[in-house]
């Protein structure tokens, strides 16, 4: 496995195309909401917001998430290097316990006010599609690093775990946030061991006791032990307002309004 990690950006690059590639197409063939806005005046700028990210991460930290796992290998650092851990033990354990901090990290997000003033970026989507995962402003994308990297470091996670985690997380992201039909049985399959978009979108509810449910991003178990889990949202999936009520301009869609809006209203 350690074979893949010289190769770790293409990997993360050919993961994160076939991802939304297949997502969009999804959508395309199997949506489950009409859009109120056309994705010729989303897109850019949500698919902006992954370039700017990328940009802003490799300018201001010398090393990402498995970087670090690497360093605290060779160092010594962390619960798992010192306890010398099987290597499928430390693996399995890491990626349970960074999708946990995940979690954590997203209810805090929304319960600090500075800090959501960074996230609701991610909310202020009138409408929720594969796009809707990348948009996150790059101030909140470098303190997620920064955590991950801390975690990584403390437990001593094998670069292999943290790599894995990085691709299922964006992978399970650009999923939950599809647009897209799913028979209703196999959802209801689903959401027993992964977040579904079904799931999911209740959280993007303009209504802000949904919109503080189903932090998950990969496993729906966090949600359901610590009561911030909902099953569906009052207005039904397609009868349901996506987005926040301040942010409703739709002329306010471009690139430079989401870099901004953290320090407007």
């Amino acid at each position: 496995m350690t074979i893949l990690l010289p190769h770790e950006p293409t990997i993360r690059l050919v993961c994160f195309l076939a991802i939304l590639l297949f997502m969009a197409l999804w959508e395309w063939r199997r949506p489950r909401r009409s859009l109120t806005l056309p994705r010729i005046r989303r897109w850019p700028a949500n698919l902006g917001m992954v370039i700017v990210d990328s940009l802003v991460l490799r300018w201001l930290l010398p090393m990402l998430a498995v970087g670090a796992a690497l360093e605290a290998r060779n160092r010594g650092w962390g619960l798992f290097n010192q306890l010398e851990a099987p290597f499928w033990f430390a693996c399995i354990a890491s990626l349970l316990l960074l999708d946990l901090v995940i979690y954590a990290q997203h209810v805090v997000f929304h319960k600090v006010p500075l800090l959501w003033r960074l996230h609701r970026v991610h909310h202020s989507d009138t409408n929720i599609d594969v796009t809707t995962a990348l948009r996150f402003h790059p101030f909140e994308i470098v303190l997620s690093m920064l955590l991950k990297i801390a975690v990584v470091v403390l437990l001593g996670a094998p670069a292999v775990a943290v790599l894995l985690f990085e691709v299922i997380l964006n992978a399970t992201a650009m999923f939950n946030h599809g647009n897209v039909q799913i028979p209703a049985g196999l959802e209801s399959w689903l959401r027993l061991v992964i977040v579904t978009p079904d799931m999911h979108r209740v959280h993007h509810s303009i209504q802000r006791d949904e919109t503080d449910s189903n932090f998950g991003f990969n496993l729906p178990w966090w949600d359901h032990w610590f009561g911030t889990y909902r099953a569906q949202p009052c207005e039904g999936h397609t009868g349901m307002t996506i987005g926040l009520n301040i942010f409703r301009d739709r002329r306010s869609v471009g690139l430079h309004w989401l870099l901004l809006q953290p320090f407007i209203k």
